[in-house]
């Protein structure tokens, strides 16, 4: 299966962190699963981290390493994805998670995030939000 990840399930991921769920975990580390990371995730901790909001051991230039030995995709953002962006209702303010739940419902995969206001979106979708 194809999934994609929020951003707070990557770092927890890669931290390790007791806040990651077990399903999360498990379909994380199953050899049969393809993990996606989008871009848009990989801005939001470039912005977090520069304003000191997110701190990274090693410094931001090292998340790519994480994301490499994890063998997680980078999912690069494309209008399809916008298109819908721009359509959806504004249930979350967030524009990173909007554009991630866009991704989502565009690409067709399963979403794995703790984030409850990705549901509204999904309701109506094939794709739905695992934790």
């Amino acid at each position: 299966m194809q999934y994609l990840i929020d951003t707070h399930t990557f770092l927890w991921f890669v931290a390790k962190s007791d806040e990651l769920s077990t399903t999360a975990r498990d379909l994380l580390e199953s050899d049969h699963n393809e993990i996606f990371l989008s871009i848009a995730s990989l801005w939001e901790i470039s912005i977090k981290n520069s304003l000191g909001k997110l701190a990274i051991e090693g410094g931001y230039e090292t998340v790519i390493d994480d994301v490499i030995e994890n063998d997680i995709t980078i999912l690069p953002v494309n209008f399809a994805h916008t298109v819908l962006q721009n359509k959806l209702p504004l249930f979350h303010r967030d524009p990173f998670d909007r554009i991630i739940v866009s991704q989502s419902i565009v690409e067709g995969f399963n979403i794995i995030s703790r984030d409850l206001l990705h549901d509204p979106y999904l309701e109506e979708q094939t794709v739905y939000r695992i934790w």
